[in-house]
């Protein structure tokens, strides 16, 4: 590592912009109710397809950032979550808004969410290399266990019922093998059709399944009334911030640790760390539900330590965190990169500037953040006529720009209204676009490793025990899906996504 790599994006002036206006536009973005970032981020994988890799990464990470940062706004004063990572910040913000200490609320997730980012961001920087020097170890059948791991996780944390979570991965692992086989070049699923043959177009599917599907959602939602809100103070008092900081802390490590863990991400991450300072916290500024403090500084500490978190197993490994790392993931491919730890080993370079990068964008969230509380306010109220056929627009022109072809624009179109009858009977589309990142994994580290053990499956298998990899990942399934299981039993648990 170098200096010069660490500050590449504070040094150069068009990269410090490009990080800059995308935080400004992530926090925008998550402040709208509606828009979400992985739709923002997915949009912009196609638009920045024909630029140099750096500027494009600078761009979306600075949505990432900022865009997770952005859900408390609406969360806060209007009562609707501007992203699932916000669903717990609501619980108390709005509360905190009632009685006129928005301005409060939003300076204390500002300042909760810097520091959360910034401890996402040294996650980072200290724990990628190491897992990356153990990665290296990995055999295929390694990495095939590694991305069942990921999918577990994907379909057990997702919606309200496991069934339907697993049903959404495993459709998108089906989506994902569409196409030739990479070994045999047999069609797998083309049904005869030609257009089948080079598989379903990965970014069409994604801006299908966000963007027009939460356009169409909207649709239902066109006569809401919007909801003004008057802000106070917003630097909350140095008492406050000292009382609050060890919370901050414990739950940035709960951020940290959940963002880490293939297919997770920052809105479980929001919800343990909401329920950890409930457990943890005896005498909060006012009851949990009636708004504390508490309940809006760690959970938003938590959701931005996720995003470094996160980061970890998509440069690492080559596994999303979220659905943003998988949209991320997405982007590298499309510019020649693989990520996996080759990635971190040939272009290292690439590591130290997406850590400072991040960095960059933590600092642009606090100024903008605390400046720009008021301004917020107003484009969180921004008329439904003028956001849906927005997004509409975006999502065609952004398709139509990855191949100038029209059958993508079909792609996408069909994806977004089928995304759209799916979240009616209850099932997300996280789950499907991260099944689509780990079937191609499954499927080519399944054959290697079927190809390595030759005749020798039992000799194969002998191998798999005597490895410490092997066994902790095997070991981590168990666990996972027995947790999954029995959690799946309790969803009704957690509190629901408050609407106003």
């Amino acid at each position: 590592m170098t200096a010069g790599h660490l500050l590449t994006s504070w040094l150069d002036p068009s990269l410090f912009a490009a990080t800059a206006l995308g935080t400004l536009a992530g926090i925008w973005i998550g402040a709208i109710p509606g828009l979400s970032v992985t739709m923002a981020v997915s949009i912009l994988v196609s638009f920045t397809f024909a630029w140099p890799l750096e500027p494009a990464l600078a761009l979306m990470a600075g949505v990432f950032t900022g865009g997770v940062y952005g859900g408390s706004r609406s969360a806060i004063l209007l009562n609707i979550p501007g992203a699932p990572a916000a669903i717990a910040t609501a619980l108390d913000g709005y509360p905190m808004a009632r009685r006129g200490e928005a301005g409060a609320a939003i300076g204390l997730t500002t300042l909760a969410s810097f520091l959360g980012g910034m401890i996402g961001v040294a996650a980072l920087a200290l724990g990628a290399p190491a897992i990356a020097e153990v990665a290296i170890l990995f055999a295929p059948r390694d990495y095939l266990l590694l991305a069942v791991l990921g999918l577990l996780l994907v379909g057990s944390l997702s919606g309200e019922s496991l069934a339907k979570g697993l049903f959404a991965a495993g459709l998108g692992v089906t989506l994902g093998v569409v196409g030739l086989d990479p070994m045999t070049a047999e069609p797998r699923f083309t049904y005869g059709s030609v257009a089948l043959l080079g598989g379903i177009p990965y970014i069409a599917a994604m801006i299908g399944f966000f963007g027009v599907a939460e356009a169409l959602a909207q649709l239902r939602l066109a006569d809401a009334e919007t909801v003004r809100q008057r802000i106070g103070r917003i630097v909350p008092p140095r008492a406050a911030l000292r009382r609050h900081l060890p919370l901050a802390l414990r739950a940035s490590g709960i951020g940290v640790a959940i963002g880490a863990l293939p297919g997770t991400g920052g809105d479980i991450a929001a919800l343990m760390a909401y329920d950890h300072a409930r457990r943890s916290t005896r005498t909060p500024t006012h009851p949990f539900g009636t708004g504390a403090e508490e309940g809006v500084v760690a959970p938003e500490a938590a959701n931005n330590a996720a995003v470094g978190g996160a980061y970890i197993p998509m440069l690492t490994l080559g596994i999303p965190g979220d659905a943003v790392t998988a949209v991320l993931i997405g982007a590298l491919y499309v510019h020649g990169l693989k990520p996996g730890p080759m990635l971190m080993i040939e272009t290292p370079h690439l590591f130290w500037f997406t850590v400072g990068n991040l960095t960059l964008a933590n600092v642009a969230l606090l100024a903008f953040g605390l400046a720009g509380a008021r301004a917020f306010a107003r484009i969180a109220e921004v008329p439904r006529a003028v956001l849906v056929p927005l997004i509409l627009v975006l999502s065609v022109v952004g398709t139509f720009a990855i191949r100038n072809s029209l059958a993508d624009v079909w792609w996408m179109l069909g994806f977004g209204i089928t995304g759209y009858a799916l979240r009616l009977y209850g099932f997300q589309p996280g789950p499907i676009i991260l099944g689509m990142i780990l079937g191609p994994l499954m499927d080519a580290s399944w054959r290697r490793a079927v190809i390595a053990a030759g005749d020798d499956v039992l000799g194969a298998a002998v191998e798999a025990t005597e490895s410490a990899i092997s066994l902790v990942l095997i070991a981590a399934i168990v666990l996972i899906a027995l947790r999954s299981f029995s959690w799946g039993k309790g969803r009704k648990a957690l509190p629901p996504t408050p609407h106003p």
